[in-house]
């Protein structure tokens, strides 16, 4: 299998693969079901990381309900729009002939998303 093909293949499996991902947190959603991993950081530290709450929030968007998953982890949910543009953006590259080029965001989006992300952590952290 040439180079095109198998990368188109594996563009439509990653895209098929966030289908069913969607698909089960619709039907299963995390606060009814117990196979969802839990997040070791919070396990083990006792603090809630950046991405603590992003698959119940993901959940709650799928079912239309924005407030409940703002308020679960606000920072993935004004994040999301910006990854799925950017996975977009992949797999419209992987399926053109050519060179495949990862997006590359400029170096100062990528510090100021960790900057939000460590002034995050510890905002939800911190008791009040």
């Amino acid at each position: 299998m040439d180079g095109l093909r198998w990368r188109r293949l594996a563009a439509h499996g990653l895209f098929a693969g966030a289908l069913l991902l969607c698909g089960v947190l619709l039907a299963c959603p995390p606060a009814q079901s117990g196979f969802y991993p839990a997040c070791p950081i919070r396990e083990y530290l006792h603090i809630e990381c950046p991405g603590c709450g992003a698959t119940r929030a993901l959940a709650e968007l799928l079912h239309g309900r924005l407030r409940e998953a703002l308020g679960l982890n606000a920072l993935f949910v004004l994040l999301l729009p910006f990854a799925l543009a950017a996975a977009v953006e992949s797999y419209r590259r992987a399926l053109r002939p050519g060179r495949f080029r990862w997006p590359a965001p400029p170096t100062s989006v990528l510090y100021a998303t960790l900057a939000a992300a460590a002034v995050f952590t510890v905002a939800r952290n911190v008791q009040w």
